[in-house]
């Protein structure tokens, strides 16, 4: 009964608007005093500041500061211009664009909204003038964009590694061949769709134009190299990568391409501290709750309770992607993922699924419910730019939330692919 007084109390506290930072922290306070009292309320300040300070997490800051920097600079249009060169002479080529821009972001600021912004504000308008409508530009917008839940360098994925204690940089391996399955599956409904609207392409493919947009780009493109490369052979860690991605992109700007100046930097870090504080909010406080319940014990009867229903990993494999699914709709990513990863994770270990398989389940979940209102966070962000009603892009967005879904089906039905390239380097 204890964790149905907790949700009961937090969906009260979320649906009269209080911000869900300050309902965790409320619920985890209180329940703390009513079973241990006001001897442990010393505690709770100290369990917040030790739950936001893992090292781990001061990744997330750094991350949200490059994608920060790459906003205020021309690196996000370089990125666009390749993925034209590349991509732009596919019938409907400026989605396929959008798709490519949105990969070669998310590898860098691993924040989806971040990429929807960078990305969207110059591709949306682009769209509309073509003839593309409003609903169809948001819709490949916001979908685009959400594959940064998936690919390294992940936010999401650091917070699901902290929260389960297993490795940031084998969750980054896992999400690799997931990130870029979506990505085809967006690029071929974008295609059915563009046949089916005629949608226009960008003029021919020419081997001249793709090499002076590689030229053009190749500083922009080191990033994602210089990260993942350091990241993945063993150089740094991902924190480290974090902070030699700020240090790449502010060299990058400002000393290749000369466009990044002191009043562009204080617009960055002002951008990525609202950004930092929203997250870094959300785990301090999530951690007195997550404290609480370890303490009580609350995940493990939890556990014990469904494997007396069942002990079919398959069937228990249904039920969470129904319970991410719905909580996707209402809670942001990294809510949903500090909130119930702790009390679903004993339950996983027992039956024998695979932790980083099961991250990868989260995460695929959370990117569908990034475009699900009403909390939607980055197709709100996309809608903004188009200035399209939410409720009706979201009819168009169902074709590229089919996709996610099917992906989401795969990587859970067939653990063998989502986790392939783990296996093959790590054994």
């Amino acid at each position: 009964m204890t964790i149905l007084y907790i949700f009961l109390a937090l969906i009260v506290l979320i649906l009269i608007n209080v911000p869900v930072a300050v309902a965790l922290a409320l619920v985890g306070t209180i329940a703390t005093f009513m079973t241990y009292g006001s001897m442990a309320m010393p505690t709770v300040g100290m369990t917040m500041f030790e739950g936001a300070t893992n090292f781990p997490l001061i990744a997330i800051p750094l991350f949200i500061l490059a994608g920060a920097i790459m906003n205020a600079s021309s690196i996000s249009r370089r990125l666009i211009d390749l993925a034209m060169a590349m991509v732009g002479f596919i019938k409907g080529g400026l989605s396929m664009v959008t798709i490519g821009a949105s990969v070669f972001f998310a590898e860098i600021s691993g924040s989806s909204v971040a990429g929807v912004s960078a990305i969207g504000s110059i591709l949306i308008p682009a769209m509309r003038k073509k003839g593309y409508s409003k609903e169809f530009a948001a819709s490949i917008s916001s979908s685009a964009a959400s594959l940064a839940i998936i690919l390294p360098p992940s936010i999401p994925m650091i917070l699901y590694a902290v929260m389960s204690g297993e490795s940031v940089v084998q969750m980054f391996v896992a999400g690799i061949f997931p990130g870029l399955l979506g990505a085809m599956g967006l690029a071929a409904m974008c295609y059915y769709l563009a046949r089916k609207y005629n949608f226009p392409s960008e003029g021919r493919f020419q081997v001249s134009n793709l090499w002076k947009a590689f030229k053009e780009a190749i500083w922009a493109l080191l990033i994602p190299v210089i990260i993942l490369g350091g990241i993945f052979g063993g150089f740094v860690t991902a924190t480290e990568g974090a902070a030699l991605a700020v240090c790449v992109a502010i060299f990058i700007s400002a000393v290749v391409y000369r466009e990044f100046t002191i009043k562009n930097f204080i617009d960055s870090c002002k951008s990525a501290g609202v950004q930092t504080a929203v997250v870094m909010l959300l785990v301090a406080a999530s951690a007195v709750v997550g404290s609480y319940l370890t303490e009580t014990r609350v995940p493990q009867e939890i556990a014990m309770q469904i494997s007396d229903l069942t002990d079919n990993k398959y069937v228990i494999l249904a039920l969470l992607n129904v319970i991410f699914l719905i909580l996707g709709i209402f809670l942001h990513s990294a809510a949903a993922i500090i909130l119930v990863v702790p009390i679903v994770l004993p339950l996983v270990l027992e039956v024998g699924i695979d932790p980083l398989h099961f991250g990868l389940i989260v995460t695929l979940n959370l990117a569908i419910g990034q475009q699900t209102p009403p909390v939607a966070s980055v197709l709100i962000a996309s809608c903004s730019i188009a200035k399209s009603d939410i409720w009706a892009t979201s009819k168009t967005n169902l074709w590229f939330i089919a996709v996610l879904f099917t992906i989401l089906m795969i990587n859970t039905y067939i653990p063998a692919f989502a986790l392939a390239l783990v296996n093959f380097i790590y054994g």
